[in-house]
């Protein structure tokens, strides 16, 4: 007997964000003012823990941000500190899908990685923030935020790569 392997929409179908996104990550982002040229970076942790009773996840980001020179502030005038953001994820009745939640339950927008859910956007008054998700791999994915409006036009590029597992 030949079995039939899945295909990539059974595979869709079947991939669980949740299971994929629990655990430990490091992320690298690349930080672009398009108004200004200014660029930063920010690089950190990204913990993905699961919430008690309705099959969420937490998004703790921790880390250091620098930017050749502060957005709105004096020209040259460089920033380097800790920065860190809190997001709740909560199930949406499909498992290759969360919506993200802000800290505090505002929604902000649906996360996936398939061909009809890997794009969403978030208005912000003034600014319309569109995110873009790719899985690259089992152990590394990465989105970007294009922020266009007339108080912002930034684009903000993320990798995050799977940390290992502690040894027992």
């Amino acid at each position: 007997m030949n079995p039939q392997l899945p295909g990539p929409a059974q595979e869709e179908e079947r991939f669980d964000l949740r299971a994929y996104l629990l655990g430990s990550w490091t992320v690298a982002r690349t930080l672009l003012d398009r108004s200004t040229g200014t660029r930063g970076t920010f690089t950190g942790v990204v913990r993905f823990t699961a919430t008690e009773h309705d099959g969420g996840l937490r998004f703790r980001e921790d880390g250091t941000v620098s930017w050749a020179s502060v957005p709105g502030g004096p020209a040259g005038t460089p920033f380097t500190g800790p920065a860190s953001r809190e997001y709740l994820l909560r199930p949406t009745g499909a498992p290759d899908t969360m919506d993200m939640n802000f800290a505090d339950g505002r929604p902000f927008h649906r996360m996936g990685f398939g061909p009809q859910n890997s794009s969403d956007q978030h208005w912000c008054d003034p600014d319309t923030y569109r995110v873009s998700y790719t899985r690259t791999g089992p152990d590394e994915f990465r989105y970007e935020w294009d922020v266009t409006g007339p108080a912002k036009d930034q684009l903000l590029t993320s990798v995050l790569r799977r940390m290992p597992e502690p040894a027992a």
